[in-house]
């Protein structure tokens, strides 16, 4: 399971011109399944990211979890972070998740989110999504569950 993790001052995702979720301070988490991953994967990921050291303490350092912000997560299902670009021009994506997989795995590890008791928004699963972020930092990372 991959995850690009990206510190937001706001965010939100829209469908079809609607907003359908939106937070104003936190991640945004662009989540990739492939075929490998289990609940495991999810739990380690969501546990992983919630506790996340990225946010400044009174002497600014990098030294506050999403927690101690009391930050929330909008999470948006991301099947291109599988994507193969090392032969040709278009990307090969085999390495994803079948839409079933990832789909029940991508609702999983919002749920292990929300029992860490962080405020969590999402997208749509299998939608083409708008999504808009002012990325603070920037702060961007990409967390993997098979390196640890």
């Amino acid at each position: 399971m991959r995850a690009v993790v990206q510190r937001a001052n706001a965010a939100s995702v829209s469908v079809h011109d609607s907003i359908i979720g939106q937070i104003e301070h936190g991640f945004v988490v662009l989540l990739g399944v492939t075929h490998e991953d289990t609940w495991e994967d999810a739990a380690y990921l969501a546990k992983k990211i919630v506790h996340l050291r990225v946010f400044e303490d009174e002497q600014q350092k990098l030294n506050l979890s999403l927690k101690d912000v009391n930050g929330s997560i909008l999470s948006i299902s991301q099947f291109t972070l599988y994507g193969d670009t090392k032969k040709g021009r278009r990307p090969n994506f085999m390495k994803a998740a079948k839409p079933e997989q990832a789909n029940e795995l991508y609702l999983q590890f919002n749920r292990f989110i929300a029992q860490e008791g962080v405020h969590i928004e999402t997208g749509a699963f299998g939608a083409m999504m708008d999504v808009q972020l002012t990325n603070s930092g920037p702060v961007t990372l990409v967390m993997d569950s098979k390196e640890g």
